[in-house]
């Protein structure tokens, strides 16, 4: 008998017909004990020589393992039995915890997150980068681990996500909208999410209120494949000087739609008045980026301020800002103690986004130079200078590699202090080049990836000796965990050439 799938074709007249490769079982391990903690929130175990990768467990966790993929010298698989729970182990707190894919560590107590942190970034320090390490300090905690965000996103999609149990049980096929997250490995269904504690139950509130609106009104959720479909996306932010920002991206293709999207938006300005912008983009690209798209407000402001100590930071729909916002200040705190600021140094705050560390140092140096690649978030951190008085900041908006070189630190000046705080894949070679040839005293490397941060502090090596590492934990109930290093000028380090 022949099986037809979309896998491997072959040709018969006009017709293209696929012919499936039957599934090689792959085996049941029985139990293993879960040994440590990995990449991606996954835990491991050694079974003879093969590491094994599995999500959803903790160290001392005793499971039977059904294989799902199988490398040379690796594995990855899922427990689909529990002989033994570790002591180390708590409740999930989520309906959705282990179908999400977000917050994969919430089975671990939050200590334990805290002490595998450390041991990340320790790890990567020094097996990466392979570079002597002092002052070596404790992660710092987040004071929330949940509802500590600021922003979150949900998208929406024709095409809900099943759990295995749903398909075993025939369920709902009909019932097909559904607004959430992606599932990590499936970029065109959504997963339901009725209950999110990544951010206070507004967010909760809110787009519940906007999945029953759509069905009694019979909105479309979109469909990637088709690029229709009224319903899109949504962006709320919140902000500890108690504004509210709401963002809704349609796909608005006919009069019709545009009715319904102004229904829609007259229905969550009347039901609920907290929300202090509101405000709409219709997006008819293949992607779901909106940076380069008017933004409609549609009521209130087209912005929410955030507080940090006697600053206020203006963020619109496409700033960036840190989204722990309370544990934001104490990473910028860290930031601004290892700069060993004095009012007389000369700053350059590489990768500024909207200013917010340039403006946070700038009354302790005696200017700060900060360099963004994208043009609206200069022009916010320009703003935030504005807003809160500050005179004493400079910005410009291109590419860090072509904007710093030897040309603008001529005009410019030699910085004193350094603070780098570059995406997740490091700073391009160039600008290291650029650092090493600027020579300033201090560098102060904030970074997202301490795998990449490594990276770095390996080219940088031989003029700077890292003084100071100190973790701050943003995002409890994962993996991801910020760094900050400060590195120090080596006495005997090279000299800033003069060319």
């Amino acid at each position: 008998m022949l099986l037809l799938h979309p896998e491997t074709t072959f040709e018969t007249g006009k017709k293209k017909y696929f012919m499936a490769r039957k599934k090689k079982e792959l085996p049941i391990i029985e139990n293993v004990t879960i040994t440590d903690v990995a990449a991606e929130g996954k835990a491991l175990a050694k079974v003879d020589d093969m590491v094994v990768f599995v999500p959803y467990v903790v160290p001392g966790d005793v499971v039977d393992l059904q294989v799902k993929k199988k490398k040379h010298h690796y594995c990855e698989a899922v427990a689909v039995k529990f002989h033994h729970y570790a002591e180390a182990r708590c409740q999930p707190f989520c309906p959705h915890f282990g179908v999400c894919g977000g917050c994969k560590w919430q089975i671990l107590p939050y200590e334990e997150q805290l002490k595998y942190k450390q041991k990340q970034v320790l790890d990567n320090l020094s097996r990466i980068g392979k570079v002597e390490l002092h002052n070596v300090m404790p992660v710092l905690g987040s004071g929330k681990t949940v509802e500590y965000r600021n922003k979150l996103e949900f998208g929406f999609s024709n095409k809900r996500w099943l759990t295995p149990e749903e398909i075993a049980r025939g369920e709902a096929y009909a019932q097909t909208g559904a607004v959430g997250f992606h599932v990590s490995g499936s970029f065109d269904k959504i997963l339901p999410i009725t209950q999110c504690r990544l951010m206070d139950d507004v967010n909760n509130r809110i787009r519940n209120a906007i999945r029953d609106y759509a069905d009694a009104h019979g909105l479309a959720f979109y469909d990637l494949y088709q690029h229709s479909g009224l319903l899109r996306n949504m962006m709320i932010r919140n902000s500890n000087t108690g504004e509210l920002m709401l963002l809704m991206q349609f796909c608005i293709a006919t009069h019709e739609e545009q009715e319904q999207a102004m229904a829609l938006m007259g229905y969550l300005g009347e039901t609920f008045p907290e929300i202090t912008s509101l405000l709409y983009v219709n997006n008819q690209k293949f992607n779901d980026t909106f940076g380069d798209l008017e933004v409609v407000t549609f009521k209130g402001n087209d912005h929410i301020y955030l507080q940090m100590e006697n600053l206020r930071f203006k963020v619109g729909p496409k700033s960036f800002y840190q989204t722990n916002t309370e544990q934001a200040y104490e990473l910028y705190k860290v930031a601004r103690e290892f700069a060993g600021l004095s009012g007389n140094e000369l700053v350059y705050d590489l990768y500024t986004g909207t200013g917010t560390i340039a403006n946070f140092v700038a009354s302790r140096a005696r200017e700060v130079i900060g360099i963004e690649y994208v043009p609206e978030a200069i022009e916010d951190a320009k703003e935030n200078s504005r807003i809160n008085g500050i005179g004493n900041t400079l910005f410009f908006a291109g590419d860090m590699k072509d904007i710093l070189d030897k040309d603008f630190i001529a005009g410019h000046g030699r910085p004193d202090v350094i603070i780098t705080d570059p995406p997740r894949a490091g700073m391009h070679k160039d600008v290291v080049d650029t650092i090493l040839f600027a020579a300033p005293q201090r560098i102060v490397y904030v970074s997202c990836n301490p795998a990449t941060q490594a990276r770095d502090l390996a080219l940088l090596d031989g003029a700077y000796k890292v003084a100071g590492v100190r973790p701050v934990d943003m995002f409890p109930h994962t993996q991801h965990v910020e760094n900050v290093v400060l590195l120090e000028k080596r006495a005997d380090g090279l000299p800033a050439q003069e060319s």
